[in-house]
C-alpha cells in the first residue's frame, strides 16, 4: 500500500484547486422586455425569439377586466 512520504498543508491543497471554481452561466436580456434571461429559454413574460409564446396570467386578468369594462 503507498504512504505519503509528507502530509500536504492546507494552503497548498488550496492552492491545487484554484482553478477549480465554477463560473457563472451567461444571461441574455430580453429585447422586447428588458429582462434578464438563461440562454435557450422563454422569458418569464412569454417572449422566445422575438415571438410571444404564452400569455401570462397577468395579462389574462387585465384581458378579462378590459372586456367586463
Amino acid at each position: 500500500m503507498a504512504v505519503q512520504k509528507s502530509k500536504r498543508s492546507r494552503s497548498r491543497r488550496g492552492a491545487g484547486r484554484a482553478h477549480f471554481s465554477l463560473a457563472p452561466k451567461g444571461w441574455t436580456v430580453c429585447p422586447q422586455t428588458g429582462e434578464p434571461v438563461p440562454p435557450h429559454r422563454v422569458s418569464p413574460s412569454g417572449w422566445y425569439k422575438g415571438k410571444k409564446i404564452f400569455v401570462t396570467k397577468e395579462e389574462k386578468k387585465a384581458e378579462a377586466a378590459s372586456q367586463k369594462a
